[in-house]
Formats: structure tokens, C-alpha cells, sequence
């Protein structure tokens, strides 16, 4: 694209030919409003140009060549006033360095430049910039800028690895040639010749904090496209490391040099043009410099890139997995050319080496705390080699030398259906997946290398898989390792303080192996769309009769995959205290084994889904769910116990235990009123403190306990009061109204009228709340509700005002209500599923109340942004509610008061 700045400046024509020449102060609000037109017109063009599906490196190149153009012409501007046009540019040179030095701008680029002079007359070349900067400043052009001499190059560059880079990509823009050809030879002489190697030490180490900043994983849920891991800023130090080791100006060097392939450093510049792209429509997007592929980004991007929606699969996702396998394959090129650059030389190194090498068995050595293959013929003469390379790496607890992970990525043709079937092979993983040490780290190498995909290919299937949602922080295949070695952690002991049961319970499993191919193979029906559990589970006897599990392994496998959700769900989301449930849950399980792996794959499921996502509160209900269904299958009788003895029982106890406070006639008569279900799911010590609340009731309008939990992140909050039609709506009404977040309730409701609530509360942020005045000032507002003095409305609408602060955006899903009437004998259980917002949980309630439907059960479940509520409902007359009209307007009044 030609870019003629001249017809936009005045020839000297315009002045009235040589007579009265006006000075530069004169001349410069022409030149800034011609350059001013020379952008607003180019840039519309390259713009246009990139809308129509113009290539990353095309625009980027475009705009490159448009800001030399103007640069060029400005500098020539602001050196041409008299005492300063021979002078001047004799002695002065501009460059452009950075990422303009690389040619590579993109829309909302920085431009940075160099001021390169010789002699002294600095003053001279001060006031040369800054009218050149001024110029590009008024523009609202973001400029870094520098003024040095070549001294001053060598100098700062031999202690300040930041200026060393930036001068590597220096590249001539306007002044004197001559200059700019004495610091290119500097540069060769003075500065790449010296300290090559710590210099790719530190870039190196630079990299790996960037990674650990930006997101130490190539899948992370919003990736940075400039500088983490597999994106611009990788490809940069890559290309930096090779000038420094190779002394070269020119990536196409590399080949003349035998160094890389053609088809190598084609997938650099394909890897720059694909991320180019990106992130011009990420600048245009937002109107300014962005690198961030947030959630609204990426649906736009997805738009924008051509991708669309097909049946359950969004466009968006399909987008984000083709972004991670680019920036997987970025990260492979990278890894590889760093590799290159600091393999040890021959000769000393070499000879010493084989002094201090250890031998561990099929060729291989480890020297230096790398495993090593000095002879690289070893794998193709036998491929089943390349299993045994992960199982020494993680038994001697050692990384892989470049040159073996060369080796494998270069022989992964060979990981055939005879190696997959080879038994020793097959022994091989399971040691790998039995060994609690470095497991983790030898899972993402395998995957890393990509040989885990070529291994077990239906775990191709949601390789760089994504969810879009804020809840799954990984890709699903990620998010697989990250949970097979949260398994491990607890076989290492890790957790042994605050998991006493699980991390028991992982070291009484009798086949390690088996629990840990169900952690790594438990989500890999979601390559396709459907229930990705039953999928699963139809891939698993395949993959069993290939690794030689016994038919009672593979089954088993079967039903672990199948059933990983089924712990989840029913603990956060049904009613735990329902004995017909328990024990229909245990007959499912079959057996303690069963049970056991289950819990164990249901927490490293939950636990590797990102930060914060297991809470003390999921491991409460978890363990009780757990305990519950073991106790069933340990006592082997899958048959109601004696509820009447057992409510006798129960009273009996509490009335001992209340003896000395109150009489026995009050305390029994308190009981009797209490449902059996609050006398038979709670221990009797629980029951009489319930007790003594509900006595103390007397004329009060309510009376509350606060009870913090404070290393479980929760407040028990108890409530006693009347009961009042809507009164859970009021309680959580007011709860929203100050900022407080429901975990769970337990409602309880006796036939003398009186209530008593116990909620489970925290912070939005999943904090203890223990700030007193807080407690009051909610406990003011409830009681000033209870007694009508308050509309539970007005507080929660006050709540709702918008801030200042905007929310940042979330993607949406639609709201869906289901309702069940088999899954409880006596009640209707609604399952709510929404995006969560103030006051949400008062609205569902009011609204339940409002259709007349009594909440006996409560079950409150938030991932992130993501709610699952349940209630469990009567009608007035304490029935399920059965008439189909009837559902269905309670399904979508529930939708219309959410969405509102």
C-alpha cells in the first residue's frame, strides 16, 4: 500500500516561493493539521482493509510503513530551519525501536524512538526532538522516546537487559545513514558479542515470571495475547535469544545457518499473523490498546473471525479452542528454539558430561537433573521406549533434556494401536499413575509433548475444549490433570490436617491406577455435545480392553465415569435428611469401593476447577452425603429404621439434657410440637439448644443466635419468630439488603406455630462476616420487617441501586426451571438455574409465596456467577403440587420475576 504524505503538506509554493520564508513556529500548525489528515485517511483505509479479512501481518505491516511515512516526514519538517538542515541530520539519526523497530505496530500501538547522535551539540538535537515528539504528542500518539549517543548505547545496554532488547529490534527511519550503519556495527561488536549467555538467561527467566503473572498456563479462562504464555510475547523472546546466540539481524538466517527448517520458521510468521489478527480487532474493538481476551472480547472475535453457533456448541468456544491449540503450538516453537540456543556445545561439556552421566536403565542417562538419550536412534528402534523416558523422569524426579522432548515430538507417529496395546507399555503408565510423586508434572509434560492425546486418543477429544463461562477457569483437558493431581496431593499428605477423611480414604483405595484413569478420563464425553457423562462412559470399555483391565475394572471405570456428577448434585442439591434417597443412593453405589472413589473423584473434580471453588461449606455437604450412604452399605440393610423409636429416643435424651434449666413438662410439650424430621436430622445436643430458643420465644417478636464458624468461612445464623405467610421471603429479603450471602437453610416449622430458621451466611466474597455492627444492624432491619414497621421490598430495592462501579460483564445463559415430583415423596422440588444478583434469592422466595406454595427444604448452590437453587414445596394444604396447569404457572412466573 503506497503512502503519499506529500499532497497533504504545502510545497514551498504555498509561502510565496523564497521572499519572507516563515519561520517553523509559523509553518507548524500546517504540518500538524496535513498530518492529522494524512492519519484520519490511511487509517480509515487500513481499517477498511482489515474489516474486508486483510491478514494480521498486512495491517500490521500497513500501519507500520504509514507511521514511517509521517515519522520521516515530520522529523525532515523539524530539521529543516535554517542553521539546522546539513548540521543537523549529519550528525543525528532517528530510530525506530521496540515493537516499531520490528515493523510490527498495531492499531493502538506504542511507538517508541531513538534519538542517535554524534558529537556534542546535544542542545541542538534536544530541540530537534521535541519538536518532533510535540508533533506526535498533539496527534494523541502514545511515544516513548530516548535521546543517546553510541556510548551511551553500549553503556546502558551492558547493564539493562530491557534497553539491550529494545536495541536489537532498532531499525533506521530518518537522518544519517552513515550513523545508523556505525551502530549496527556497535551493536554487533560492542553489545551481542558480549554476555550472550546470561543475556538468554535472563529472558529466559523473564519469560517464566511473565508466564507466572499473565497466567502459568497456556489455558487460562481470559488469556493476555501479548504476554502470556503461547502468545506475542513468547514468539519475541524466542526471536531475541536466537540474534543474541547467532549474531544475526534476520529470523531467514537461521535458516542459511542450519539452525531451523523453512517449515519451521514458516510457523513463526503464520504464529504472528494469526495472533496479529487478534489483536487488531481487539484495538479496533475497544478503541485503544488492549491485550486482554476477556469474555465479551471473545463472543465478539468469534463474530467478527467467522465462526458460528452449531446446535450446543457456541461459536465463542469453538473460537477459544482453536486460540489454544495456536498458542500450544506457539509454545512448542518457542520451547524448541530456546532449546536450540542453549544446548551445551560440544567438546569440554561433553567430555565431562560423560564423566558425571548416571545410567538408568533402556539408554538412558541422567546428567545435570535432565534425563538424557545420547543415542536418539533408541525410540525408533524400539517406540515403546518413550513411555519408559516419563516413568524415569518422574521415578528419579528429573525434567526432560530439550533434545529427548525433541525426540518424542518428533517420533510421535509411531504411538500406533500395536503401542497402545503393548502391555509393558500399559505397565508403565499405570506406575506413572500410581506414583503420587511429581505426577502432576509428568501428566502436563505428557500432554504438553502432546504424546497423552496420541496415547489415549479419546482424550483428543477435549484437548484445548473450552467452557465459556467464568466458573471453569481451564480447558477441560487441563482441568483433567489439575484433578488427577489433587489425588495425588492427598496421597502425598498434603491435606492431611484439614482432609483428615479424604486423605485417608485416598491411601485405602486398593487400585491407584484405576481411581486415577477415572480423575484423567471423567470429562471426556465432552468433546461432543448430549450428556457428557454417558458418552464418557461408552468410550470407557474400549479404552479398558486396550490397557488389559479386568472386566470388574472396567466396569468399575464405567461407573465412576458415568456417575461423577451424581455426588455433586445430590449433595449440594437434594434434600440430605430424606432416608429414601440415602438409601435408593446407596443401592446405586453397589458397594463401599464404589462409594469411596466416587467422593474422592467428586472432590478433585470440584477442587481443580479453579481457585476458591471448594469451599468448607461443599465439603460439609459432601462428607455427610458420604457418611450417610457408607453407613447404609456397611450395615447391609437397605430398609427404614424404626422412626417412632427413634423419636423417642431423641426426646428422651433432650429432656435430660435440658433438666436443670427447664421443667420437663415445657420441654416436652416444645418437642412434641417439633416435626420428626427436625427431631431426626439433628443430634439431641442441636436439639435442645433449638429447644431453649424457641422456650425463650415468649412474647419477643424474635429471638437470633450467631454462631461463627470462622475456619469454614460461614456464620450459623438462627432465627426463631411466628410463623408469618412469606416469612423465608422476609429473612432472606433482609439478608440480601445488607449484603449478606445464604449458603444453605434448614427450615423448621412446629405445630405451635413458632419457626425456627438456621441459615448458614458469608460475604459475597466467601468471608466470615464478623464485624458486630453489621450483625446489628441486620438484626434491626429484621425485626423492624417482622413487625411491619419495614417493607422487606423497599430494603432490598435500596440494596439494588446502581453504583458508580460497573459490573463487569458476564456471560449470559437462560434461565431454566425444572420441577420434579418423583425425586421426593413428600414434596415438589423445583430446580432453579440463573445468573446470580442482589436480592435473586428474595425474589424466587417472594414469588414461591405469592403462589401460595409453603418451602419445607431450602438447598442454596452458587459457582461463581452460575445459581442452582432448590426448594423443596407443599401447597397450603401441605400436598405436592401435582396439576399440570398449576406447574407450569409456577415455572413461568418464577422466570418472569427472575429475568425482571
Amino acid at each position: 500500500m503506497e503512502f503519499d504524505i506529500n499532497k497533504y503538506f504545502p510545497d514551498e509554493t504555498y509561502y510565496g516561493g523564497d521572499a519572507g520564508q516563515p519561520t517553523f513556529v509559523e509553518k507548524r500548525p500546517l504540518y500538524l493539521g496535513a498530518s492529522k489528515h494524512f492519519l484520519d485517511h490511511y487509517r480509515e483505509q487500513i481499517r477498511e482493509r482489515h474489516r474486508a479479512g486483510a491478514s494480521g501481518d498486512w495491517v500490521v505491516n500497513a500501519i507500520s510503513a504509514m507511521t514511517d511515512t509521517m515519522v520521516a516526514k515530520l522529523f525532515r519538517c523539524s530539521t529543516d530551519e535554517k542553521g539546522s538542515s546539513g548540521k543537523g541530520r549529519e550528525q543525528l539519526t532517528l530510530v525506530a525501536i521496540g515493537g516499531y523497530g520490528r515493523g510490527e505496530l498495531n492499531p493502538h500501538s506504542d511507538i517508541d524512538l531513538m534519538f542517535l547522535y554524534k558529537g556534542k551539540d546535544s542542545r541542538n538535537v534536544e530541540e530537534i526532538a521535541q519538536r518532533l515528539l510535540y508533533f506526535l504528542w498533539d496527534m494523541r500518539l502514545d511515544v516513548g522516546y530516548s535521546v543517546r549517543t553510541l556510548k551511551d548505547c553500549v553503556e546502558m545496554a551492558n547493564t539493562d537487559t530491557t534497553v539491550k532488547t529494545a536495541l536489537v529490534d532498532g531499525r533506521y527511519l530518518a537522518g544519517s545513514r552513515a550513523l545508523f550503519k556505525d551502530f549496527q556495527e556497535m551493536l554487533l561488536t560492542q553489545i551481542l558479542a558480549r554476555g550472550s549467555d546470561s543475556f538468554i538467561n535472563e529472558k529466559v527467566s523473564e519469560m517464566e515470571f511473565r508466564h507466572e503473572k499473565y497466567g502459568s498456563s497456556v489455558y487460562t479462562i481470559e488469556p493476555n495475547i501479548k504476554e502470556g504464555e503461547g502468545a506475542l510475547r513468547d514468539l519475541h523472546t524466542a526471536m531475541w535469544v536466537a540474534k543474541i546466540k547467532y549474531k544475526i539481524t534476520s529470523p531467514h538466517e537461521l535458516i542459511l545457518k542450519g539452525i531451523m527448517t523453512e517449515e519451521e520458521l514458516s510457523v513463526y510468521y503464520s504464529s504472528l499473523a494469526y495472533l496479529w489478527r487478534i489483536r487488531n480487532e481487539l484495538h479496533y474493538l475497544t478503541k485503544r490498546k488492549n491485550d486482554q481476551l476477556t469474555f465479551d472480547a471473545q463472543t465478539s472475535l468469534a463474530s467478527f473471525l467467522g465462526y458460528r453457533d452449531r446446535g450446543k456448541v457456541l461459536a465463542v468456544e469453538e473460537f477459544m479452542r482453536d486460540y489454544y491449540l495456536h498458542a500450544n503450538k506457539v509454545e512448542h516453537f518457542t520451547s524448541m528454539l530456546i532449546t536450540r540456543c542453549t544446548w551445551r556445545e560440544e567438546g569440554k561439556a561433553k567430555i565431562l558430561g560423560y564423566f558425571i552421566r548416571r545410567p538408568i536403565g533402556e539408554g538412558f542417562y541422567i546428567i545435570r537433573g535432565e534425563l538424557t538419550a545420547p543415542d536418539e536412534s533408541l525410540v525408533e528402534k524400539d517406540p515403546f521406549r518413550m513411555m519408559k523416558i516419563f516413568e524415569y523422569a518422574q521415578k528419579h524426579g528429573v525434567s526432560l533434556h530439550g533434545r529427548v522432548k525433541e525426540l518424542i515430538r518428533r517420533n510421535l507417529h509411531l504411538v500406533n494401536d500395536r503401542f497402545r496395546r503393548n502391555r509393558g507399555v500399559n505397565t508403565s503408565f499405570f506406575n506413572i499413575l500410581r506414583n503420587e510423586k511429581r505426577l502432576g508434572e509428568t501428566l502436563r509434560l505428557m500432554h504438553h509433548l502432546e504424546f497423552l492425546n496420541r496415547f489415549i486418543p479419546e482424550f483428543e477429544r477435549i484437548y484445548c475444549k473450552v467452557q465459556h463461562d467464568i466458573y471453569h477457569i481451564y480447558t477441560v483437558d487441563i482441568h483433567s490433570i489439575f484433578a488427577a493431581d489433587e489425588i495425588a496431593a492427598l496421597w502425598r499428605g498434603e491435606h492431611a490436617k484439614d482432609l483428615p477423611l479424604l486423605t485417608r480414604l485416598a491411601n485405602e483405595v486398593d487400585k491407584r491406577e484405576l481411581l486415577m484413569l477415572a480423575v484423567l478420563l471423567h470429562d471426556m464425553g465432552k468433546g461432543e455435545g448430549g450428556g457428557h457423562a454417558d458418552i464418557g462412559a461408552a468410550l470407557v470399555p474400549t479404552i479398558a480392553r486396550r490397557m488389559w483391565l479386568s472386566k470388574e475394572d472396567s466396569e468399575r471405570l464405567a461407573f465412576l465415569v458415568k456417575n461423577h456428577l451424581l455426588f455433586a448434585h445430590i449433595a449440594q442439591r437434594r434434600d440430605l435428611h430424606d432416608e429414601k434417597m440415602i438409601i435408593q443412593i446407596a443401592r446405586q453405589m453397589g458397594n463401599s469401593e464404589n462409594v469411596k472413589m466416587l467422593y474422592l473423584l467428586t472432590y478433585a473434580d470440584i477442587k481443580a476447577v479453579g481457585p476458591d471453588v471448594w469451599t468448607e461449606w461443599k465439603a460439609l455437604l459432601l462428607q455427610e452425603l458420604y457418611e450417610k450412604v457408607f453407613e447404609v452399605l456397611e450395615r447391609g440393610d437397605f430398609r427404614y429404621e424404626a422412626r417412632s423409636e427413634r423419636v423417642k429416643k431423641v426426646k428422651r435424651k433432650v429432656v435430660e439434657l435440658l433438666g436443670d434449666e427447664f421443667p420437663a413438662d415445657q420441654v416436652k410439650d416444645e418437642l412434641k410440637a417439633m416435626t420428626n424430621r427436625h427431631l431426626l436430622t439433628n443430634p439431641p445436643e442441636v436439639l435442645a439448644e433449638h429447644a431453649k430458643i424457641m422456650l425463650s420465644l415468649g412474647e419477643k417478636t424474635m429471638v437470633t443466635r450467631i454462631d461463627h464458624e470462622t475456619e469454614r468461612g460461614y456464620t450459623n445464623f438462627t432465627i426463631c419468630t411466628l410463623d408469618v405467610t412469606g416469612l423465608f421471603a422476609k429473612i432472606t429479603g433482609v439478608m440480601a439488603a445488607n449484603g449478606m450471602n445464604i449458603l444453605g437453610a434448614q427450615i423448621h416449622t412446629s405445630t405451635n406455630g413458632k419457626v425456627l430458621d438456621v441459615l448458614q451466611v458469608n460475604s459475597p466474597q466467601g468471608f466470615t462476616i464478623t464485624d458486630k455492627n453489621r450483625w446489628e444492624k441486620m438484626e434491626g432491619d429484621m425485626r423492624h420487617v417482622l413487625e411491619g414497621k419495614v417493607r422487606v421490598r423497599t430494603l432490598v430495592e435500596k440494596r439494588r441501586r446502581p453504583t458508580l462501579l460497573a459490573e463487569k460483564p458476564r456471560p449470559r445463559f437462560p434461565t431454566r426451571v425444572e420441577i420434579d415430583n418423583e425425586v421426593s415423596s413428600d414434596y415438589t422440588v423445583i430446580d432453579i438455574y440463573t445468573h446470580d444478583k442482589v436480592g435473586l434469592l428474595y425474589q424466587i422466595t417472594s414469588t414461591l409465596t405469592k403462589l401460595g406454595l409453603y418451602i419445607g427444604v431450602s438447598k442454596i448452590s452458587t459457582k461463581v456467577d452460575q445459581v442452582a437453587d432448590v426448594f423443596y414445596v407443599r401447597d397450603i394444604f401441605g400436598h405436592k403440587v401435582t396439576s399440570e396447569k398449576k406447574l407450569v404457572d409456577i415455572r413461568d412466573k418464577l422466570i418472569s420475576a427472575i429475568e425482571e
